[in-house]
């Protein structure tokens, strides 16, 4: 690798133009390092476009917890469940699957939960830090409500968050009920007796964010390509990425941040497994304005104000990254949905959409040093938007200075 005076790379191709692979080309650039960013598809491509928008630290509770497995096993192989698994799995899903649920244990998700915590602390300061220098996005704070049927169905989630909190994370909750309830949450429908309001959350318009970061990223100097990169080598002591139809780049480093198709770039290196959890949403109109994110949690629902809107996201289906959307699974989340939110005109759907969040079997993500001058950043699951920022700030700092932070630690791409 060629260096600086000071140690660092003077060059990094980072490969992934959503949420984590342009955080860290713009955390690198405030380092002085020169980026190049390349994707298959361009920026926003792939799970930074349409998904729910959230940055709610007090919710990034872990995929892998028991009550998942419980569910998944009832509803395995259903077309219109939240959780979904194809007939057609192959040996490679089956294996990741098994895995998968072997690590939802309580033991497990209290460590999930442990490790994210540097995260959560700095997520919300990471957004602060672009948005005060040159990311042109609004982002909103709002608290999150999530509306239950009845006191039983809430039990879930509170205890959720109480385990969030034993760890350390700071949750704030108000109980909702009655007219209280309906001022919060204009959309709720009758059958919405009980909610639950996490306070002090954020959201962002997930595609006008990623985009108004990439736009930062090249108004500081950077290169975004659309390549579609096949290998990475070492050429001259440099790092070598190379795209189809023979073009090949070098530069003293690179990231691999491409989400779902990580495991295209890192199967030589990475032990753990990264799998497509693809999610979908949609947009609908609605009759009343809508004050903030709405979230049913027991049928794994996600709804944020969108445009005039209502941006409906949900489900985790275990399908290939490139697979084209199941309309089913659409009807699925509108219909789950439907008998809790009043003013809301389903026939009137548009923007639908898939995108493939990366999903590993211990749920938690990989970050750090791949091989010399090759690192990775990826597999943060639903929370890809969330930690995005924090981990590219991480991420540069371990690049540029060569010491790993303590908080990725847990996240150790060889574990």
């Amino acid at each position: 690798m060629t260096e600086r005076i000071d140690g660092g790379p003077r060059s990094v191709v980072v490969v992934g133009a959503g949420i984590v692979g342009l955080s860290t080309a713009w955390f690198l650039q405030e380092r002085g390092i020169e980026v190049t960013v390349v994707d298959r598809e361009g920026v926003a491509a792939g799970a930074s476009w349409g998904n729910a928008g959230w940055i709610s630290p007090a919710l990034t509770i872990p995929l892998n917890q028991p009550s998942v497995l419980r569910y998944g096993l009832k509803s395995l192989f259903s077309r219109t469940a939240p959780l979904h698994i194809p007939l057609s799995a192959d040996v490679g899903l089956l294996r990741f699957l098994t895995k998968f649920a072997l690590n939802c244990r309580r033991s497990r998700t209290d460590q999930v939960i442990r490790a994210n915590l540097p995260l959560n602390e700095e997520c919300l300061e990471a957004y602060d830090v672009l948005i005060g220098n040159g990311v042109e996005a609004p982002r909103t704070d709002a608290a999150i409500t999530a509306l239950f049927e009845n006191a039983g169905q809430a039990k879930e989630l509170r205890r959720e968050l109480q385990d969030m909190r034993d760890a350390g994370q700071h949750v704030e909750v108000t109980e909702l009920s009655g007219p209280q309830l309906r001022e919060r949450v204009p959309l709720a429908a009758d059958a919405a007796t009980v909610g639950l309001a996490v306070e002090h959350q954020r959201y962002v318009d997930p595609g006008h964010f990623v985009t108004a970061l990439g736009r930062a990223v090249t108004e500081r100097g950077a290169e975004i390509r659309e390549l579609r990169v096949t290998d990475i080598t070492h050429y001259r002591r440099q790092a070598a990425v190379h795209a189809f139809g023979g073009e090949m780049l070098t530069a003293d480093a690179v990231v691999l941040a491409t989400g779902a198709w990580l495991p295209d770039l890192t199967h030589r290196w990475v032990r753990a497994e990264v799998r497509a959890g693809r999610g979908y949403s949609f947009t609908v109109p609605v009759a009343r304005p809508i004050p903030g994110p709405i979230y049913l949690p027991t049928q794994r629902v996600a709804c944020t104000p969108y445009r005039d809107g209502l941006r409906v996201a949900g489900t985790m289906e275990f399908r290939g990254p490139d697979d084209p959307i199941d309309p089913a699974r659409v009807r699925a989340v509108a219909e789950s949905a439907a008998h809790l939110l009043d003013g809301v005109d389903w026939d009137r759907m548009h923007d639908v959409w898939v995108g493939p969040r990366p999903v590993t079997a211990d749920g938690l993500p990989l970050i750090g040093r791949l091989d010399d001058g090759v690192f990775v950043a990826g597999g943060h699951g639903m929370w890809g938007l969330a930690h995005g920022p924090v981990t590219g700030r991480l991420l540069a700092e371990q690049i540029s200075t060569g010491k790993q932070p303590d908080a990725l630690r847990p996240f150790e791409p060889y574990r």
